[in-house]
């Protein structure tokens, strides 16, 4: 048995960039920073960060759309892909991404202060259901807290 699963929670490192498919069907894309803090040896507090290529589509990349801005804190649950392609010159390119199965939208905080909510246009797409988009609260956590 095979498993190609992968779970990111982080900040947007840009605004999703959405596209329409020949099909009709929505595209966004869109990157996710993660940040792994640890203790080195010398217990000095150290820090790591990691970009991600996110891809998501359909009812997903609207709400990614929709919700999502650089900064914005989110869970996506997805599955690993690399696309290869060759360019004009002949040199061959490789991304590796997390295509979108379930997308979690992160607290709609700035500080201490609420997120100011932004109207829909007309031309826009209808606002999704509250209940189905999850949104993930935030919690500190004491750096003592965490086991060496």
């Amino acid at each position: 048995m095979n498993l190609n699963k992968a779970f990111v929670l982080g900040n947007l490192t840009r605004d999703p960039e959405a596209k329409t498919l020949p099909s009709g069907s929505l595209v966004a894309n869109f990157g996710v920073a993660t940040n792994r803090v640890f203790y080195d040896k010398d217990r000095q507090k150290q820090e790591q960060t990691e970009f991600h290529n996110i891809v998501a589509f359909g009812k997903t990349a609207e709400i990614a759309q929709q919700y999502l801005k650089k900064g914005s804190m989110v869970l996506i649950e997805g599955r690993i892909q690399t696309r290869t392609w060759q360019d004009s010159s002949g040199n061959k390119h490789w991304r590796t991404e997390i295509i979108t199965e379930r997308l979690q939208l992160g607290p709609r905080t700035i500080g201490n202060a609420p997120a100011p909510e932004i109207p829909l246009q007309e031309k826009e797409a209808p606002e999704a259901p509250k209940e189905e988009i999850p949104i993930i609260e935030e919690k500190e956590i004491d750096v003592k807290d965490i086991p060496l």
